[in-house]
This record gives C-alpha cells, sequence and structure tokens, in this order.
C-alpha cells in the first residue's frame, strides 16, 4: 500500500500577508483559497499555475510562539523557462538573487530568492 499524490506543504510564517504578496507578485503564484482553521490559523493556499500541488502559508493566532526559520532548513524549488530574463524580471519588481545563476553538472542552470520569513526558494532552468 503506498500514498497517493502529493497534496501540499505547510509553511508556518509570522506575517501571511507578506509572505502572500511575494508568492504572488515574485513568483506568480495563485492564491487557490483562504480560511481561518479551528484553532484559529490565517491558512492561504497557493499554487504554480501548471501545478497541482499546493503551498499552504499559515500564520498562527496572536500569542503564539514566533516563527524562527533556521537557515537552510527546506526550500521550494520551481522550474523557469529562461533564468535570466526571470532574473531579471524580479529585479524589475525589486527582488533581488541570493545565490546564482550557478550551472550544475547536468547542465541546469540554478538560482535562490530569499522568500520572507527566511525560507528560500530555488529556481532551476533546466538543460
Amino acid at each position: 500500500m503506498a500514498v497517493g499524490k502529493l497534496l501540499h506543504t505547510r509553511m508556518r510564517l509570522n506575517d501571511v500577508e507578506r509572505s502572500v504578496r511575494f508568492y504572488t507578485d515574485a513568483l506568480g503564484l495563485e492564491v487557490t483559497r483562504r480560511h481561518t482553521s479551528p484553532r484559529g490559523a490565517q491558512l492561504v493556499f497557493l499554487k504554480a499555475p501548471a501545478s497541482e500541488e499546493e503551498i499552504e502559508l499559515c500564520q498562527m493566532p496572536a500569542g503564539a510562539a514566533p516563527v524562527q526559520v533556521q537557515p537552510d532548513l527546506m526550500h521550494l524549488a520551481f522550474e523557469v523557462d529562461d533564468l535570466a530574463a526571470f532574473s531579471k524580471e524580479l529585479e524589475g519588481k525589486g527582488y533581488a538573487l541570493s545565490d546564482g545563476p550557478t550551472t550544475t553538472s547536468s547542465g541546469s542552470v540554478i538560482a535562490f530568492i530569499d522568500a520572507p520569513e527566511g525560507y528560500e526558494v530555488e529556481l532551476i532552468q533546466r538543460r
């Protein structure tokens, strides 16, 4: 017996609206739904236009311990057709790459951008 498809990945945040702006403005993700959980957490689900899997952004109610993302704890990776053009568009929106671009041994080109809260986003132009 095995699990079915991956549905979503949850990321806890201190400021859900700031992160929603980043993921929609910088990366072009779409908000698929929003609601408040039974525990009072603000939840926002996003997805990339060509993907079924979602990212769940979660801000716990007031009084919860603040989120402190450890360096290199985890990252999300997205495919881009043209990393140079995508990077230029990011710069035009006021966002900068934090690392790269770097050509890998497979011939792909990768770069990173820092999302709010300290999460990293990897951008991959496949060979």
